[in-house]
């Protein structure tokens, strides 16, 4: 009995545990600037967590002389 509730969370502790793939991260450029046509970008980050992925692929403004260009990420 004791082999099998071992094994259980043997098996439990793997499926919990985070695993490293290829995961997609979509970002969409934005700018206030007249004329500005809206930019979409996909990065592939291979073998990786899914936490690391989602730092690497974050959303972010910034302002670039008097137009504000805004990157609205997505990670899938």
């Amino acid at each position: 009995m004791k082999k099998i509730l071992l094994f259980g969370a043997v098996v439990s502790a793997f499926s919990f545990a985070s695993c490293k793939k290829d995961r997609t991260c979509t970002c969409v450029r934005t700018s206030t600037e007249p004329g500005y046509v809206s930019t979409t970008g996909i990065t592939t980050y291979t073998k990786a967590k899914k936490g690391d992925a989602r730092v690497a692929c974050s959303s972010y403004s910034y302002l670039n002389a008097t137009y504000t260009v805004t990157t609205t990420c997505e990670l899938k």
